[in-house]
């Protein structure tokens, strides 16, 4: 009997371990994973969602753990290298819901409502940025997200070694590609707008050599605002699932050079 406590005792200290393993690294990425690492989710709720993930990832990734040894005195790698993979991921994910921002801005100055702040969680921006991001984070989790996040974390495991600090030069080089192509969606994103701003601004220059004494910009500059809306009501679907598309071919293979 005291020889069957034991072994169970011994299985559930190795099962706690691994767990805490696999959340050291589900942490680090859900502290700014898009919608599960939200500022304005309450910090209860994000901890839920952690343990929760981490109750998933961790039976698949049990086989990638058997070589950790359970002794107090090797702790303290993991707890460097776990969530700063972890911080990794989540920042080359956070920089999808970065270009939605970015795109918001660009919309928002080129149609003349760049004054319209909405949302007062973490900082403030557009009005447009803010539907952007809204729309583009509640398209995501409607579309299995939480899927994608559990198997991308589930992967980490297959190219980062638990325990051991990734390569600078390969993060280096995997966090850069991701910015730049953060900057490039949300300029593609924000192009129909541009261009009508640039024709917009065009002819209303032809206009005033034209008509010199007529003040155009105060005739144009609300037909530009609502050329803009109707513009935006138009072409925001279809930005959102070009946006979606990005997200979701990064999702599929999260460890390419070019994300």
């Amino acid at each position: 009997m005291n020889e069957h406590l034991t072994d169970a005792l011994n299985y559930t200290n190795r099962a706690f371990f691994e767990g805490f393993i696999v959340f050291l690294r589900v942490g680090g990425a859900m502290a700014l994973l898009p919608d599960f690492g939200e500022q304005s989710l309450p910090v209860r709720v994000r901890l839920a969602l952690t343990i929760a993930f981490t109750m998933v990832v961790a039976p698949i990734v049990s086989q990638d753990l058997t070589q950790i040894s359970s002794d107090d005195t090797v702790l303290a790698p993991y707890l460097a290298t776990e969530p700063t993979i972890g911080l990794a991921l989540g920042m080359v994910l956070r920089l999808f819901v970065i270009a939605l921002q970015i795109a918001g801005a660009i919309i928002a100055q080129a149609i003349s409502l760049a004054q319209l702040f909405g949302g007062s969680a973490g900082e403030p921006q557009p009005a447009v940025g803010h539907l952007l991001v809204m729309g583009g984070l509640a398209l995501a989790v409607m579309t299995g997200l939480h899927v994608d996040i559990a198997r991308a974390l589930v992967e980490t495991y297959q190219v980062f070694t638990p325990g051991s600090m990734p390569a600078a030069a390969d993060i280096r080089m995997w966090g850069l590609s991701g910015v730049v192509h953060c900057f490039s969606l949300a300029f593609s994103l924000a192009a129909p707008f541009v261009i009508g701003g640039l024709i917009y601004n065009v002819a209303l220059g032809a206009i005033n050599r034209a008509m010199p004494q007529l003040m155009v910009a105060f005739v144009g500059a609300p037909a530009l605002t609502a050329g803009g809306l109707v513009l935006l009501a138009i072409a925001i679907p279809t930005a959102l699932l070009i946006w979606y598309g990005a997200l979701n071919d990064f999702l599929i293979n999260p460890f390419q050079a070019a994300p």
